[in-house]
């Protein structure tokens, strides 16, 4: 699209002059005097905020954000423009200037390809001839002190023609800025000059340097970001698949091909035209989300975080539809955006590979090829091995049988080799071949079962068909959720991904890699007698995301309807089914369950009612929660599995349920009693008594024995409340356990002093010692990335706590919740509601409420609940991101049920009305 920026209103260039003459010449013709600079500076100011505003109009009105960089870019040019000739002209003016008083303002980095996001740096090159003269130092500082008083960062360099020319040999990153070098004002010839002695002194044969320093450059990034472009809250300039990695191309194609405008890349046979236009439509795409990113701000802010993304929306046009909202429909876009880069990125690195790699083979370990002669493969007629990756013979190879596009990642596969670009060219030539009739060969379909069940690498060839399209296709089930973001905080993935890594997960875990986090499911995978099931199953388990309905029936339905053409059994798929409608049940369960109430593992037992099928089901929620995303498991987690297995196991296998459990509280107490070889036979003995059944099953040894640690010391000392800390790095959590006297409403005192400390709570453990103590603890969100900084502020919570239980001192009020976060919390909606329930267990009543997660809400429910005369006999913390989901044991003051449907009322409004913020946190008194 054209664009005349002059005619777009953003800046009246001569009304702009004129008013500086003015501003001159009512000051006497002083050009140096201050109140002259100071009016001079607001000139400047007001033009800059009445330009941008106008651009921002601009960006609402026609939603293109190439033209909004381009229009900024131009408003910063006229500006500079004006500083620097009000400088020579009126501040700094010589009549006969001589040979070094020349300067040439250039733009470079970003700003240099003419486009400039609203708060973007200004990166600026002030180019000489010789040596700094005293005139040019002054013009330059001028320059400089406007533009940063006008608010703007500038980043910038003063250097003479040869300078640029031998900085340039020897960093990559000012060789890159001068790449893009743009002349702005002054002496042009100087300009034109370093750009053809750049051009002969530096970029000559040095083009495979280049393309090899970028590619590091880009996969270091990569790294940085996550190495992921599905991250539900992207950088879209940094981030993979972002403004960053289109750059990187452009910069290449700019130094290896000499082109200096993208559509010459169609020119040099890079880009067909119509990958060229795919190019441009994805640039302009990022731009406009980071422009509006960008003035919704008012920052040069680049993560979509979730707190801007309702907005972005918006401004852009997204409208809800039935099973996804607006949110989740332009945040797909985004990602599909983004993989199109991942695809336009591909075809740009075979273009260099055939240009560049056989001249140039450094750069190849960048392109994942290796300097091998081209072979065939056996028994894979068609297929050969060129520069050690896989490709076809010719195209026919794949429109002549379109079933190869499936088996050649098969056999890539089963060869452990990366795919050729040429094959994936034709690969993508020949995508319109994956149709009905193809979706129903039993070929096909054999060979994608037989991909997916991979004992390999599962994982990453089903990444690789996803990222070129086929997966989607080939599984039109599958393509729906293709870049699809869930609107919350505890998915750190698309759905697709997701799904992805839990496959990848499920054959880490069948190829005994993960033993130390998870014993028991490699104990188990190898008794699963039919693992196509399980592999089906963690495939498809979120299937249905994003329709109007809940995801895991509609996902079971789907299965039913998928699996027969995959070429699954009857009875194979009714497994499916069944696992995809259960995969939340187990999690579920372990977490807010009370584990030693005899009907919560009776009624659990209904639902899964074969070993088999709870094996099953164990290793896919393992799959599911880890592939979540990073530090969303934990050891925790894994040990309430683990219990909720061995309860179960037993009255499964028609076993003595309190025998096994007898057996396994012995067992648990032995390997304890064995780490505390210093303590006298009478001291482990006496421990071991300390603590009930429940807490012997739901504790793993490690955490027993820093209890029994943590207890030993303090009856040592006769101190009656002690603490330990421990900080989690990966898991972005710190664990806080307390050992005080029992008390009706210690968990409340707990939960406030964390609150009031400006600890969030994440996940509790509660248990009662045989002595009438309480042994809990509870995981609070981590605030600060250094550890030492983390361990003080964990200090200060424990501090006050102590203060608190001791009766020293009462809670202060809560901490004020700091506004990003605050505000990041309110972006969302989660369901609300309370559940009081007679049926889940036999001796409590179990209330269960829902809601928003903020700090100070385990405090405020849990003084609810005492003030309502109940005793909280255990209490299941779980957070999912933003959401909250609280179960609490509930009594009377004599130990029984909540039967009154009065009281339940009562119950149910009290909670409702601390869910939605009404009921207020009060200071705890001494005494309480």
């Amino acid at each position: 699209m054209k664009i005349s920026p002059q005619t777009d209103g953003l800046i009246d260039i001569d009304a702009t002059q004129a008013q500086l003459d003015k501003i001159v010449a009512d000051h006497g013709g002083d050009a140096k005097d201050l109140s002259t600079r100071a009016d001079i500076l607001q000139l400047f100011k007001d033009s800059l905020q009445t330009g941008r505003e106008r651009a921002e109009k601009l960006l609402e009105e026609d939603g293109i954000g190439i033209l909004c960089a381009i229009r900024l870019s131009y408003l910063e040019d006229q500006l500079i423009t004006l500083i620097h000739r009000f400088a020579i002209n009126h501040v700094y003016r010589v009549d006969n200037p001589t040979a070094s008083e020349r300067l040439a303002i250039v733009a470079v980095g970003g700003y240099g390809r003419a486009t400039l996001a609203p708060f973007s740096d200004i990166d600026l090159l002030f180019l000489l001839p010789y040596k700094q003269t005293p005139w040019g130092e002054s013009v330059v500082e001028y320059i400089l002190y406007m533009l940063w008083d006008m608010g703007q960062k500038v980043g910038h360099a003063t250097r003479t023609l040869d300078e640029c020319v031998r900085l340039s040999r020897s960093d990559m990153t000012i060789r890159t800025s001068i790449l893009e070098a743009r002349f702005i004002d002054g002496e042009k010839p100087l300009y034109e000059g370093l750009i053809d002695k750049f051009d002969k002194e530096v970029m000559k044969n040095t083009s495979a340097d280049f393309i090899a320093a970028k590619l590091g450059e880009r996969d270091s990034r990569h790294e940085q970001q996550g190495n992921s472009r599905y991250m539900v809250e992207p950088n879209v300039k940094e981030g993979k698949g972002g403004l960053r990695d289109i750059q990187t191309l452009f910069w290449i194609g700019q130094y290896a091909y000499r082109v200096r405008k993208g559509k010459e890349l169609v020119d040099a046979d890079v880009f067909s035209a119509e990958e060229y236009a795919r190019f441009k439509k994805a640039n302009n795409h990022l731009w406009t989300v980071r422009c509006h990113l960008h003035f919704l701000t008012g920052r040069p802010e680049e993560r979509v975080s979730f707190d801007v993304q309702r907005e972005l929306s918006e401004k852009m046009g997204y409208k809800s539809r039935p099973g996804q909202n607006s949110v989740e429909r332009f945040m797909k876009h985004y990602f599909l955006v983004a993989k199109e880069v991942g695809e336009l990125t591909r075809v740009f690195c075979a273009a260099l590979e055939e240009d560049f790699g056989r001249s140039a083979p450094g750069i190849n370990r960048f392109l994942n090829a290796i300097p091998f002669r081209r072979r065939k493969i056996r028994n894979a007629d068609g297929f050969c091995i060129d520069h050690g990756r896989l490709s076809v013979e010719n195209e026919e190879v794949i429109s002549q049988n379109p079933v190869n596009i499936l088996r050649i990642f098969e056999v890539a596969d089963q060869e452990n080799l990366l795919l050729h670009p040429d094959a994936m060219q034709a690969i993508h030539h020949n995508l319109r071949l994956i149709d009905n009739d193809m979706r129903n060969d039993p070929k096909a379909n054999a060979t994608f079962l037989r991909i997916l069940t991979s004992r390999r690498d599962p994982e990453s060839v089903l990444r690789r068909m996803n990222e070129s399209g086929i997966l989607g296709r080939f599984i039109p089930e599958f393509g729906r959720i293709v870049a699809m973001m869930q609107f919350n905080m505890y998915h750190h993935y698309t759905v697709d991904e997701h799904l992805l890594r839990a496959v990848g997960i499920l054959s880490e875990i069948e190829k005994q890699e993960l033993g130390d986090e998870h014993p028991l499911a490699h104990e188990l995978v190898p008794k699963i007698k039919d693992r196509v099931v399980l592999y089906v199953a963690v495939f498809l388990h979120d299937i249905a995301k994003g329709r109007p309905e809940r995801h895991s029936p509609a996902g079971a339905q789907v299965a039913r309807e998928l699996c027969p053409r995959l070429g699954l059994t009857d009875e194979q798929t009714e497994q499916v089914a069944w696992l995809i409608m259960e995969h939340l049940t187990m999690s579920q369960v372990s977490q807010s369950r009370d584990l030693s109430d005899r009907k919560t593992i009776l009624d659990f037992c209904n639902v899964v009612q074969t070993m088999e099928q709870m094996r099953m089901l164990l290793i896919l929620t393992i799959a599911d929660i880890k592939a979540v995303g990073p530090g969303v498991w934990n050891g925790w987690k894994g040990q309430l599995l683990r219990t909720l297995y061995s309860e179960v196991e037993p009255i499964l296998t028609g076993g003595h349920s309190q025998q096994s459990r007898d057996s396994r509280v012995a067992r648990m107490k032995e390997k304890v009693a064995d780490r505390l070889s210093a303590w006298s036979e009478t001291e482990i003995a006496a421990y071991l008594d300390l603590h009930y059944s429940a807490y012997w099953l739901r504790t793993d040894v490690d955490s027993a024995v820093a209890h029994a640690e943590l207890i030993y010391e303090a009856d040592k000392k006769k101190h009656k409340v002690a603490t330990a800390i421990k900080t989690y790095e990966f898991e972005g959590i710190t664990e806080i356990t307390i050992l005080a006297p029992d008390h009706p409403r210690l968990l409340s005192m707990i939960a406030g002093a964390c609150s009031a400390a400006g600890g969030n709570i994440v996940d509790a453990m509660i248990f009662t010692t045989t002595d009438g103590r309480a042994l809990d603890t509870i995981l609070i969100e981590r605030e600060f990335l250094e550890d030492h900084d983390e361990r003080r502020r964990a200090n200060r919570i424990v501090d006050l706590l102590v203060q608190v239980l001791k009766g020293e001192t009462r809670l202060p009020a809560l901490v004020q919740q700091k506004e990003g976060h605050k505000r990041r919390l309110q972006t969302f909606r989660p369901t609300t509601k309370v559940t009081v329930n007679n049926e889940i267990s036999n001796q409590a009543t179990v209330v269960e409420v829902e809601g928003l997660d903020r700090p100070g809400l385990l405090s405020a429910l849990t003084r609810t609940i005492s003030a309502l005369n109940l005793d909280i006999a255990s209490a299941h913390i779980t957070t999912y991101g933003e959401r909250v989901v609280d179960a609490f044991y509930l009594t009377d003051l004599t130990g029984a049920k909540i039967s009154n449907p009065a009281r339940k009322d009562i119950i149910s409004a009290r909670l409702m009305e601390v869910l939605k913020g009404k009921l207020k946190e009060r200071p705890t008194a001494p005494e309480e």
